[in-house]
């Protein structure tokens, strides 16, 4: 009985090879952020080795996101991300919304939220953690990049609208 249970689960998991999800890879740089806000050379290699995996359309993918169902989880952090921000679509949104981005980005950086732990825990992605001094730069960035829209548009114009 166990090895027939072994055998199927060798089964299945042969088959699940094959169904995979799509991979997150553009190079559209339409309403990428770096568009209309100024990026520094160390802010903006923080954000590509520490957010644009998950917060962009343009994922580097580790060898380990060609084994299912390991992709699927993957493909679930990405899209989960984007939803919460994504770089690559940042300019596409109103101009309310890209300051509340901007201070969510803030907060999450403070509070050690981003980048998630699963990101670099087991030495993954060591790379994206971030330093103390790394995460001041960030901070200050999107600070500035605040304070920008807040001298460029009318007051207004950067609050959110009220859900109904």
């Amino acid at each position: 009985m166990i090895k027939k249970i072994l055998i199927a689960v060798v089964a299945i998991l042969v088959l699940i090879q094959f169904i995979r999800p799509e991979k997150n890879v553009s190079n559209d740089n339409t309403y990428d952020i770096s568009k209309k806000y100024d990026i520094p050379a160390d802010v903006d290699n923080l954000l590509k080795v520490s957010c644009n995996d998950c917060h962009s359309n343009n994922t580097i993918y580790p060898w380990y996101a060609n084994v299912q169902p390991v992709a699927w989880w993957i493909n679930d952090h990405i899209e989960d991300g984007k939803g919460h921000l994504n770089f690559s679509e940042f300019t596409k949104m109103p101009i309310a919304i890209q300051n509340h981005k901007l201070e969510e980005t803030i907060e999450m950086v403070e509070d050690h939220e981003m980048p998630l732990a699963s990101y670099t825990n087991f030495g993954l992605h060591s790379e994206a953690n971030l330093s103390d001094e790394d995460r001041k730069k960030i901070i200050d960035w999107a600070k500035n990049q605040m304070t920008y829209l807040s001298e460029t548009y009318p007051a207004d114009s950067l609050v959110m609208p009220k859900r109904k």
